[in-house]
């Protein structure tokens, strides 16, 4: 992700699920083996199912997903809908 300037934005990684919560680190563009301590909120899989297009884009944003990470020995919460699987070979 960048900014209109070309400046990469970073994910901030929260200590708390909440957009207001303090931020504890920051997570860049390219960053990488990113480990997922679990997540919560979001769509049920019922509910992805059966609500049409425009009723799961309200229900997330009434209900969005975050998740627990761990990135280089720090643990967060980010918005879940940035995070994409990835295979992180050692």
């Amino acid at each position: 992700m960048e900014c209109a300037t070309g400046i990469p934005i970073l994910l901030n990684l929260r200590a708390a699920p909440n957009p207001r919560a303090r931020i504890v680190g920051a997570i860049p563009p390219d960053g990488a083996c990113i480990r997922n301590l679990g997540c919560r909120g979001g769509l049920s899989f019922q509910e992805f199912t059966e609500l049409s297009p425009a009723e799961r884009k309200q229900r997330e944003r009434e209900h969005p997903r975050w998740c627990r990470v761990e990135y280089r020995g720090v643990t967060g919460w980010v918005a879940g809908r940035y995070l994409a699987e990835d295979d992180c070979r050692r």
